[in-house]
């Protein structure tokens, strides 16, 4: 990013690829030190050594949502503090027009929910408390509306978009910012193979403009900007017709 940004400490969870990754090198570049958490060592070591020096990999699995407590508070002590939390994990298994599996829908659910939920949860408290700090969340056009081609998926992004919300009005009385990013398509694992994708945008571009909008304080970032209006467009489409749409 050209632009400077407030931090100078911050934590990003799910930041071995995609999007979370690109937030964690973007903060790095820009003088902030990161706490990269992530399931998988070897990716988060990449990360690192690219960073110099400005990036600790943190082996975590966010479904377990025991350890966090704990590691919260190790990684807070380990930054000398904290001023920004980025929740960027996040799955999306494929299913077929005919499947309703629970076990792959929970996993949907753990991962974009409860885990997020667990690290959150964390911040908001630690922030309430100094009455200062920011907390972004990764959600999705796909949380917008309930759409048949992936149940799971969508219900876990509407109800982060909800609890983001929640967040938000009961701490910005106390000076917190909560961003919640709500992403089209961004060119990633989620993305391969799919059909009917357009205005694919990099990992890169979807992080340079989810910082962007949580430095200018925005309580809502559509990226890009142009699903803003089409977000817009598919609230107001009554149900009855909606349920027709391939989406």
């Amino acid at each position: 990013m050209s632009e400077s940004l407030p931090w100078t400490r911050a934590i990003v969870v799910g930041a071995s690829s995609g999007i979370g990754r690109s937030i964690a090198r973007q903060l790095a570049e820009g003088g902030t030190n990161v706490a990269a958490v992530a399931r998988r060592e070897d990716e988060l070591s990449k990360l690192a050594t690219e960073a110099d020096g400005k990036i600790t990999p943190v082996v975590h699995d966010v479904r377990h949502v025991d350890e966090v407590p704990d590691l919260f508070d190790r990684l807070c002590a380990a930054l000398g503090g904290l001023d920004l939390v980025v929740y960027a994990a996040g799955v999306m298994p494929r299913v077929g027009p005919d499947h309703y599996d629970t076990e792959s829908d929970r996993f949907a659910i753990d991962v974009n929910v409860t885990g997020a939920i667990a690290w959150l949860n964390q911040a908001a408290g630690r922030f309430a408390v100094a009455c200062s700090g920011t907390i972004v969340g990764l959600g999705s056009m796909a949380g917008e509306r309930g759409r048949k081609g992936f149940p799971a998926y969508g219900a876990s992004k509407a109800a982060l978009h909800s609890y983001l919300e929640s967040l938000r009005n009961r701490l910005a009385p106390k000076g917190i910012t909560v961003v919640t990013a709500k992403l089209g398509f961004v060119d990633t694992v989620m993305t391969q193979d799919r059909g009917g994708v357009f205005w694919l945008i990099s990992p890169d571009e979807a992080a340079a403009a989810v910082l962007s909008g949580a430095a200018r304080g925005a309580s809502t970032v559509y990226v890009p900007a142009r699903w803003r209006a089409v977000s817009w467009m598919v609230r107001a489409i009554p149900s009855r017709l909606f349920r027709y749409l391939p989406i």
